[in-house]
């Protein structure tokens, strides 16, 4: 393949936009499978990951650029995340919350593209009812989880989840949780006790739900993305580290800067998007 042949610069865009699914995958607040809408990509991924048998031959080459880039994208962000996460703590959150509300509209007009019906919004209460009342009664409680093979496992359900079910963020869950730093760490340092478990999670979980959740997105498209915008929401109001604000002038400065960057960025990718022709 020739430097300067069509399809050689095709297969590069393919392997860059790859690696950013890959970084929205693990970056707070953005969907991998948001981008993979974004960028043409989502059904033949879902058409593979829901048979792969049939569509093996027809749909890997499509797709496995994108599957070398992104997972070039999630591993090299990750160490970074890892960093920021460990020295910066409150305002790195601030900043990943802010990606979250930056994100919101859009994942607003998302949900609304298939109609807005009542059902919808009821799906939207109640999801973030419930998340809202398991996290607070676990910080009530004061649930600590400490991070094991199983937990992992689960990790890479939340992974595998934000790529097939799109606006769900897989920190969405794992912020909360207390999840998230550990796993990222994990998976920056390449530790095998997180990387197995999670890689373990993540394909169990693409092998069980993905025609399941391809098959609902197709039947009850509006009442799954507001369930998910609520979930969404609600996590986002725990993450957020109030006391932090409220320890002094200097850290609420930082703090409101961070977040207040977070959500330009987020507007910033969306506008970034909407300019990139689908496929």
């Amino acid at each position: 393949m020739k430097k300067n042949d069509p399809s050689f610069f095709r297969l590069i865009l393919c392997l860059l936009q790859g690696m950013l699914i890959g970084v929205g995958a693990v970056l707070p607040g953005i969907s991998g499978g948001v981008l993979c809408v974004a960028f043409g990509i989502y059904k033949p991924i879902m058409e593979l990951l829901s048979d792969p048998i049939r569509k093996l031959k027809t749909h890997v080459p499509k797709v496995l650029p994108y599957l070398v880039g992104g997972c070039l994208g999630f591993l090299g962000i990750a160490k970074v995340l890892a960093f920021f996460l460990e020295a910066y703590p409150d305002p790195s959150v601030c900043l990943f919350a802010g990606l979250i509300l930056g994100m919101l509209p859009s994942l607003f007009r998302e949900a609304g593209e298939q109609g807005r019906p009542k059902g919808s919004w009821a799906a939207l209460t109640v999801a973030f009812l419930l998340l809202l009342g398991l996290l607070l009664g676990m910080n009530m409680f004061s649930v600590v989880i400490q991070p094991n093979f199983g937990w992992y496992c689960f990790c890479g359900f939340c992974v595998a989840l934000s790529i097939i079910a799109p606006g769900m963020s897989f920190s969405t869950l794992l912020m909360p949780l207390g999840l998230y730093t550990p796993f990222v760490d994990g998976l920056g340092r390449l530790d095998f006790s997180v990387l197995i478990p999670g890689g373990l999670g993540a394909v169990v979980t693409i092998l069980a739900l993905a025609k399941l959740v391809n098959w609902l997105f197709d039947r009850f498209y509006p009442y799954m993305f507001h369930g998910i915008l609520g979930i969404v929401l609600a996590a986002t109001l725990v993450i957020v580290p109030y006391g932090s604000f409220a320890a002094s002038a200097a850290s609420a400065a930082v703090n409101g800067v961070c977040m207040a960057a977070g959500v330009l960025a987020a507007l910033a990718l969306e506008r970034v998007n909407a300019k990139i022709p689908k496929q």
